[in-house]
């Protein structure tokens, strides 16, 4: 996929989309919305982002990029179990973020009613990068099925992050932590064969 071309303007409109679409959800926000928050003409919006959907495309793949600047540098300053307990520490982190408001990719496939559009495929990409990531951390840890790990580890995550914004931080939190210490713990148990 080629670079998207770099201006001002796109930037302007990438940041005021990504906002209010974090913010009030991607159907919710029209383009007059985005062109006065940002502020550009319609005209440089278009030729930025061709439609809404390339729009949020973008907007996807910017918190993706922001996810893993972090997650790199967390896998640079942990190994083993510590990485493990370092990415939930991400989580917790995150969930603790003023103005949070669920996981962006959860909140965006829950608007995307076409599993196919590229809406979805990005987010697919995206959850199958972090899934990788779980995944090496539990077999750098030692795991004996770190596959199986960061599939719980996961499904913990995306709970968390809906728990917190439909419940509250705090509660979601100390689940989740309990939750990955249970994990990291699993790290020095015999596999339990699976049906």
């Amino acid at each position: 996929m080629p670079a998207a071309k770099r201006s001002e303007a796109r930037d302007r409109v990438l940041a005021a989309a990504s906002e209010l679409f974090y913010a009030e959800g991607i159907t919710s926000v029209g383009i007059d919305r985005i062109v006065k928050a940002a502020p550009v003409t319609l005209a440089t919006l278009y030729r930025h982002f061709p439609t809404k959907q390339d729009l949020v495309v973008a907007y996807l793949r910017r918190v993706h990029d922001l996810i893993a600047e972090q997650a790199a540098a967390t896998t640079a300053r942990a190994s083993g179990r510590a990485l493990v307990r370092a990415l939930g520490d991400d989580v917790t982190a995150e969930i603790a973020r003023p103005g949070f408001r669920g996981c962006a990719f959860i909140n965006a496939a829950s608007e995307a009613e076409d599993a196919g559009s590229p809406v979805r495929q990005v987010v697919a990409e995206h959850r199958q990068w972090y899934y990788e990531l779980v995944r090496r951390a539990f077999d750098d840890a030692g795991h004996a099925r770190p596959a199986s790990a960061a599939r719980h580890f996961v499904m913990l995550r995306d709970g968390a992050m809906s728990a917190a914004y439909l419940d509250t931080p705090t509660v979601a939190t100390r689940t989740f932590r309990r939750g990955v210490a249970g994990l990291v713990a699993s790290i020095d148990l015999e596999p339990i064969v699976e049906d």
